[in-house]
């Protein structure tokens, strides 16, 4: 639980657990609070690194332009930092476009991808739903929680919001505990728009896992269908009856691929 100066910005990052590196990177507005289903039976086997990205949560949040270039710059000297030469990259919605990125940038870095609910951009992915889109920028005159809300409405199933309200709760609580602020927010909405890396994913040589929720309608599933045919090798796992935050909707099955994968990793 510490943080490190790198490239202009001071991350906050933890560490979980030994063995293998495995750095799990979050999406839009997310912090590594969000992983909290995931760290303590992850670290089990591997040395969990997850972190908050430039914008968010106990890191910097510089009102400057951001790019996915740039935030993969970003885990790539944190890993410097933390002397880890390789790692076993997780990254989820946004975070997904950042370990794509890595992956290509700095392919002696990475030694395998899980990418969840995500994709490779650009205008030959498919799109957020207006649904989706519209609770995320049509947040004019609510308050901190009620825009919060509005979110996980369109990112979390119905089905699971109605039936673990509780866990609800608790990740308004942590989102209002270390809030965003609009602007930077934006800056992360920005980065992730101009994202497209489709005529790229040929350069992506490592083992990877697609992976998303059924139910996604803020990354549609076609999306994973799509980065697995495009990724060489690539395996694709959809998860049924989740939504976007399908990680936390169904985490004991997620868990379970993700360890299966990685385990089987020489």
């Amino acid at each position: 639980m510490s943080q490190v100066l790198v490239n202009g910005v001071t991350l906050y990052y933890e560490i979980h657990g030994t063995g293998e590196p495995l750095v799990l990177i979050e999406g839009l507005g997310y912090a590594s609070w969000s992983w909290f289903r995931q760290i303590e039976v992850l670290s089990n086997s591997y040395r969990v690194v997850s972190f908050d990205n430039r914008g968010v949560g106990k890191s910097d949040k510089p009102d400057i332009p951001y790019s996915i270039e740039l935030m993969a710059d970003d885990v790539a000297l944190l890993l410097e930092s933390l002397s880890i030469e390789k790692a076993h990259v997780l990254g989820v919605s946004m975070g997904g476009y950042i370990a794509q990125q890595l992956a290509i940038r700095y392919p002696q870095k990475v030694k395998s991808l899980v990418l969840g609910c995500t994709s490779f951009g650009g205008p030959q992915s498919i799109p957020i739903t207006e649904q989706a889109l519209q609770s995320m920028l049509s947040v004019e005159g609510l308050n901190p929680e009620a825009i919060i809300r509005q979110g996980f409405k369109a990112a979390i199933s119905p089905q699971f919001i109605s039936a673990y309200p509780e866990v609800v709760d608790q990740l308004v609580a942590w989102r209002l505990d270390n809030p965003t602020p609009r602007y930077a927010w934006e800056r992360q909405f920005a980065a992730a728009s101009a994202f497209n890396l489709e005529t790229q994913l040929n350069k992506i040589k490592v083992p990877t896992l697609v992976m998303t929720g059924s139910e996604d309608i803020v990354i549609p599933p076609q999306n994973s269908d799509l980065l697995a045919e495009r990724i060489s090798g690539a395996r694709l796992v959809i998860i049924p009856g989740s939504g976007h935050l399908f990680f936390i909707e169904k985490a004991e099955e997620f868990n379970a691929t993700v360890l299966e994968f990685l385990n089987g990793i020489v």
